[in-house]
């Protein structure tokens, strides 16, 4: 009999533990400020991809840099100055495609002639980033808005917050759990390198002189590691040399990345090692054979990712500028 009692009680109690940023985030924020949001930026993104298709892998990685350090804020759309490096300067973040950067400038700019001073770069980054997932294939899942932009941005920020190629599993765990995500979310999200490329110096070390007795890293498929040797065999000298992250369908956005780890046919060897890790590796397979519960698990991560330490109210600003805070003298 007391069931009907307590459950409106439990409903409400589980509404009070919503962070209050969060719950100030709506789908419709834009609705009467500057109801022609979303269509600018779609049509901004949709110009970009098709001049430069690496923009859609260029503009997801963005948006997981900004995020897993300090929050969705685009702190790390801000430039450095004399007086300060900013996060894009850190090691970890050197090497993010200009693509990214400039397709949120130009949607920015395109805003502030229709709607000055109301979008922020946080929220075009997040909008921009679901677009272009889309459009290449990807899930369409809701962003909520109503993001401030940080007034900050410090490259000492940056170190032991972002997952690199090199990294156990497991201390890729740990970072995704201190953000409330968990394995699978970490799996899902590692999707994202359905599309993209990475630097031949970032497994350069999995294809030359790896060992004594083996030239390549043994879980690497023996013809693709010397189909990467070729590649690189230059990559020294230059430094852009890269492949790309999905060797089969790498302007698609689909399932065939897990498919390829199965195959050993991972560039990373963080991305490889989810196909043999204990944790990890249940999902790597669920994900190979089923495209939907990839895309459904991925769209759900990326909702999370996308409302983490979200700045609202006075703790941000709309920046005039992407790259730099309104009153770069105080911040």
């Amino acid at each position: 009999m007391m069931l009907p009692l307590f459950l409106p009680l439990f409903l409400v109690s589980s509404i009070t533990l919503i962070p209050t940023a969060q719950s100030k985030l709506s789908l419709n924020y834009y609705s009467n400020t500057c109801p022609a949001f979303l269509d600018v930026v779609q049509q901004i993104i949709t110009d970009k991809q098709l001049a430069a298709p690496t923009t859609a892998a260029a503009t997801l990685r963005l948006f997981f840099h900004d995020c897993m350090v300090g929050g969705c804020d685009a702190s790390l759309l801000i430039s450095s100055t004399s007086s300060n490096n900013a996060e894009r300067d850190a090691d970890d973040n050197r090497s993010l495609p200009g693509d990214g950067f400039d397709v949120i400038v130009r949607a920015k700019t395109a805003l502030e002639l229709r709607c000055p001073g109301i979008v922020s770069c946080a929220d075009i980054l997040a909008v921009a980033t679901r677009d272009l997932v889309t459009m290449v294939g990807g899930p369409f899942y809701d962003v909520r808005l109503g993001r401030k932009d940080s007034f900050t941005s410090h490259a000492i920020d940056v170190k032991g917050h972002l997952a690199t190629p090199n990294m156990s599993i497991t201390e890729i765990i740990n970072i995704f759990a201190s953000r409330g995500l968990d394995v699978k979310d970490m799996v899902a999200l590692s999707g994202a390198h359905t599309i993209g490329f990475s630097h031949c110096s970032q497994f350069s070390h999995r294809i030359f002189n790896f060992s004594k007795s083996s030239q390549f890293d043994p879980s690497l498929n023996p013809k693709f590691a010397r189909e990467l040797q070729k590649l690189c065999a230059n990559y020294t000298k230059d430094e852009e040399m890269s492949a790309f992250n999905d060797v089969m369908t790498p302007g698609k956005f689909d399932n065939m990345y897990y498919s390829n780890l199965q195959k050993g046919l991972g560039v990373l060897v963080s991305d490889q090692a989810l196909a043999s890790d204990p944790r990890a590796k249940p999902f790597v397979d669920l994900y190979a054979a089923n495209q939907t519960a990839f895309f459904r698990d991925f769209a759900h991560a990326m909702e999370k990712v996308s409302v983490f330490s979200v700045k609202t109210g006075k703790k941000g600003e709309v920046r005039h500028r992407c790259d730099a805070s309104n009153n770069p003298q105080a911040s």
